[in-house]
């Protein structure tokens, strides 16, 4: 089964979710703002993705936060604070399939791994 991560309200979350019903695939979704993400889970995430592809910089939160909490951000322990404390600095959606991490809505991507 994949487990999607994300906000019901986000445009990449809506675009999966209809995508994926689209064809027929099942899925469970984790909303962060009902489901806090554990700093187990971010960790486990890190294993299979690099930082820069879960961190989401071109968000609202990212532009909201200090230079001085970016620039500490780019270190994974730092991140994964920033991460707990905000979970809308997190590229959504991220989908947890088997072992693979996929971030983001990308059809071609989904195509390829899902199809």
């Amino acid at each position: 089964m994949i487990k999607i991560y994300g906000i019901p309200n986000c445009g990449s979350v809506k675009k999966a979710f209809a995508w994926l019903t689209e064809n027929k695939i099942k899925f469970e979704f984790y909303d962060f703002k009902k489901e806090s993400i554990t700093e187990a889970k971010i960790n486990e995430w890190l294993a299979s993705i690099p930082l820069e592809t879960l961190l989401n910089k071109s968000s609202t939160a990212w532009k909201g936060l200090t230079k001085v909490a970016q620039k500490k951000a780019t270190t994974k322990t730092e991140a994964i604070k920033l991460i707990l404390t905000n979970p809308n600095l997190v590229k959504r959606p991220v989908l947890e399939i088997a072992s693979k991490v996929l971030v983001g809505f990308n059809e071609e991507v989904y195509k390829k791994e899902l199809l």
